[in-house]
């Protein structure tokens, strides 16, 4: 025995340290001479061991234990590829012997959940899941559940399965099972408890069987009841559907006066005959008058010419102006009166219609003849079949009436003139693609305004006196939803915008007008080289600046979600990038939609991935709403980086004894190219889950949605499936969902007196250089300074691109401080900082703006 190597009696085992107490390792080993630690390949010195010897009886071998101390200093030194370790080396007579690797970690539990337990409501006899997912930890943390602060068990209760990956799962729930639950997570460390679910199990009502009925009333009725209380409704459950009130005629021998009245009025039989047929006979009659009726006012009707097909014509299928074609020809619009119209935005029957007095619908204009097949055409002015006639040029061309393809100008108003022109090439070849673009248009004059894409994140801002006075123009803005021909033949850039088109071709100005653009690129880093183009007349695309270069030509200011343009000629414009490094990235919107197929045993569970911009999501939306999809998750947002490698989606923790969902069919992959290159088309993949059982109409998944090598997002899917459902996509409204045109002051954050206050204080030079160079650094417009030197008022544009970039916030204490602060900067200069500290306090503030009517804004402005 003496002549053996050294066997372990114990050896290290792996600790974790708590705080700043250090932890002990410990070895036990015979025969053994000596035992020594070694800690990430180093030797520990030997003052640093602590040993014990011992002969055990009856063989007489040495037995030795070695004890060290590891505290939290030397873990927290240590840098290597591993964990801090240790491990024994035992000595004899015959050679050493080592132990096994110890581990030495420091503990800790992190305070946050990385998913907490929602509230829900759910039917009695329907499934609870409560999803969990504890703090990050060393140890990893435990978790328990519990119920209105007791403990919850899955061994005592069948009904309770707590084994699935933290999360709580009650198959069928119970009233009892109502309650308020806490995920609790747990190690050596720390205990943390979650946000607290409150449960809500409902009932609802079902009606009781019918009570006999009762004795006739004196008015030959009879009722019976029945009452809501089987099941009565409990915790907040449906009423039962239906009236608790019945009541019907008594008949035969059930009714006493019934029987009386037969007995003392008797009708002759020839009587009744008599009266039957004098009433077949004098509807006959009515029915023949009012059908020669109908044909005579017809055919008096058509000797105006005028054959209207559909009555809304008359009141809801015009824009929210009066049109001067349905109009006295005597009474002249004045176009240059600063006015907002408005339109539909976000659906067609919400928008506020102005009434046409009914005698100025029937006044005829002279010698003019008026064809109206379509009174929906007619109000968008793009009517084929719609037929005109006069004798010589009208004095008034509305907007309403202009055709939109291959149209030219003409004069507008009896005080100006207007300028209208045809619609750019990029609009005629989506119409041709059969993809409508978003448009929306509006007329305007010196007073300016703004026009809005709905639901798109594009907007036009004309400022006040771009457009000459006494002149009006009608502008539009439109995206092209075709394949983009933006994009280099080399195949480096993506598109990063919609292409926008802003117009008519022919419109002059006298400043420029801004353009907000939405955009999908990651510019937090310098790893884009983005460019703006612009599509010429033959259809090809111009470099017009890159927007990290200065330019003269026009002005780029580049947020994180949008883009403001000052340009000055009209045209189509579009955004597009070049990956400079694989670290570029582009933001996703995911969305997951799903539906019962029409077998009602399989829920289809679509994802889409969109570039992350208004427009593109808005398509997916509308698929969506035809199919009658419902949104499972609110959309989310996912970097995909440049890195080439491709996009998975799969779907996770299907409940496996509810639902099933073919083999090799759980993970679905696009490629890098799909995905980078997928600036129109949504990408989609489909999942399709088979339920076990009718029965089962409870569904709880998790959608990963992850780049290779990349960043990941997660769409937690819980949705109730009933058979009959008709749930329609929720629509999703933006903050430019509410007027698409806006003209005069109502368009503006800044009034207009303090504006050319601004204007006048600013543009005029002083012994420190110009001032409007220190009003666009506190207003955080400060590149590309030489573009605004060679504008005629430099304030003006500054305060347009200002603008742009809070048309939804309409901050203006942000400009009334700007203002403070460069007042305090030209000190020295009395008269200009008496002007800027008027200005600033003649600035309301953003709230008292906000609630100001229209009438207050355009009085105070005049």
């Amino acid at each position: 025995m003496s002549g053996t190597l050294p066997h372990f009696l114990q050896e290290p085992d792996d600790a974790y340290i708590v705080k700043s107490n250090p932890i002990k390792l410990r070895c036990r080993a015979r025969p053994a001479l000596q035992i020594f630690f070694k800690c990430n390949g180093e030797w520990v010195h030997q003052n640093q061991h602590t040993s014990l010897e011992h002969t055990e009886l009856g063989t007489g071998l040495k037995i030795r234990e070695v004890m060290i101390n590891v505290s939290r200093q030397q873990v927290e030194d240590f840098h290597g590829p591993e964990d801090y370790w240790c491990l024994c080396v035992a000595w004899s007579h015959l050679g050493t012997s080592k132990s096994r690797k110890a581990t030495v970690r420091i503990a800790y539990l992190r305070k946050n959940f990385e998913q907490e337990p929602q509230g829900m409501e759910v039917p009695i006899n329907g499934m609870i899941v409560l999803h969990c997912r504890p703090p990050e930890g060393v140890p990893a943390a435990e978790v328990e559940w519990l119920k209105n602060e007791e403990l919850v068990s899955s061994l005592e209760d069948l009904n309770i399965d707590t084994r699935a990956d933290h999360n709580l799962i009650i198959n069928e729930a119970r009233l009892s099972d109502s309650g308020n639950y806490t995920c609790l997570a747990s190690n050596i460390v720390a205990r943390r408890r979650s946000a607290t679910a409150t449960v809500i199990v409902f009932v609802d009502g079902g009606w009781a069987e019918w009570t006999m009925w009762s004795v006739c009333s004196s008015e030959c009725e009879r009722q019976r009841t029945r009452e809501c209380t089987d099941p009565e409704p409990k915790h907040g459950g449906r009423l039962c559907d239906g009236a608790a009130l019945d009541t019907d005629n008594c008949t035969g021998d059930l009714c006493i006066q019934d029987r009386k009245l037969l007995h003392d009025v008797k009708v002759p039989q020839g009587d009744n005959d008599v009266a039957l047929y004098s009433g077949l006979a004098a509807g006959l009659v009515t029915v023949v008058v009012l059908i020669i009726a109908v044909t005579l006012y017809r055919r008096n009707q058509s000797e105006y010419g005028v054959d209207v097909i559909d009555s809304s014509a008359l009141t809801g299928g015009f824009q929210s102006f009066s049109n001067p074609l349905l109009m006295n020809s005597s009474m002249q619009p004045d176009l240059t009166v600063s006015r907002t119209y408005t339109g539909p935005i976000c659906y067609p029957d919400s928008m506020e219609k102005e009434l046409i007095p009914e005698p100025a619908l029937f006044d005829p204009l002279p010698d003019l003849k008026v064809k109206v097949h379509s009174s929906f055409m007619v109000s968008l002015g793009v009517s084929e079949r719609a037929e005109y006639h006069a004798k010589a040029p009208s004095q008034t061309f509305p907007r309403g009436v202009v055709q939109e393809i291959g149209g030219g100008g003409g004069t507008l108003g009896g005080r100006g003139k207007s300028q209208l022109a045809p619609i750019q090439p990029a609009l005629v070849s989506s119409m041709m693609t059969g993809k409508r673009p978003l448009r929306t248009s509006g007329v305007f004059g010196h007073g300016g305004g703004r026009l809005v894409v709905p639901n798109a994140g594009v907007s036009l801002l004309v400022p006040h006196g771009a457009i000459e006075e006494d002149t009006t123009w009608e502008l539009y803005v439109s995206i092209t939803q075709q394949d983009s021909s933006a994009l280099s033949d080399e195949g480096q850039e993506i598109l990063l915008s919609p292409e926008v088109t802003y117009g008519p071709p022919g419109l002059t100005l006298s400043c420029p007008v801004a353009l907000t653009v939405a955009h999908c690129a990651d510019v937090s880093s310098e790893d884009w080289n983005i460019k703006l183009k612009r599509q010429t007349q033959d259809n090809s695309w111009e470099d017009v600046m890159t927007v990290e270069e200065e330019s003269t030509s026009c002005y780029c200011l580049l947020d994180t979600q949008c883009c403001h343009l000052l340009v000055e000629r009209p045209g189509c414009y579009a955004l597009v990038g070049e990956a400079l490094t694989q670290a570029a990235g582009k933001r996703l919107r995911l969305a997951a939609f799903g539906n019962m197929e029409p077998n009602f045993l399989n829920y289809s569970i679509r994802v889409y991935c969109v570039d992350d911009m208004p427009h593109a999501f808005q398509e997916v939306v509308s698929v969506e709403r035809s199919r009658g999809g419902r949104l499972l998750e609110e959309p989310k947002t996912l970097l995909f980086r440049a890195n080439s490698f491709s996009l998975q989606v799969s779907i996770q923790d299907i409940p496996q004894f509810l639902w099933s969902i073919k083999p090799f069919t759980t993970c679905q992959e696009f490629s890098f190219s799909q995905v980078w290159c997928s600036s129109q088309s949504p990408l989609q993949c489909a999942f399709s889950l088979e339920r076990y059982s009718p029965a089962a109409n409870q569904l709880s998944c998790k959608i990963s949605v992850r780049q290779v090598k990349g960043h990941e997002q997660i769409l937690q899917v819980y949705t109730t499936i009933a058979e009959n459902e008709k749930d329609t996509v929720p629509f999703f409204t933006q903050s430019d969902c509410t007027i698409t045109s806006q003209t005069g002051s109502r368009a503006f954050k800044i009034p207009l007196s303090i504006r050319q206050r601004i204007c006048a204080t600013f543009d005029t030079a002083n012994a420190k250089g110009k001032d409007w160079q220190l009003l666009a650094q506190k207003l955080h417009i400060d590149r590309n300074l030489g573009y605004f030197a060679c504008q005629t008022s430099p304030s003006a544009v500054i305060l347009s691109l200002w603008e742009a970039q809070h048309q939804e916030r309409g901050d203006l204490d942000s400009l009334a401080s700007a203002l403070e602060e460069i007042s305090k900067v030209q000190s020295k200069h009395s008269t200009s900082v008496d002007t800027l500290d008027r200005i600033s306090k003649t600035i309301p503030s953003s709230n008292s703006t906000m609630n100001r009517s229209s009438e207050e804004l355009d009085a105070n402005h005049t």
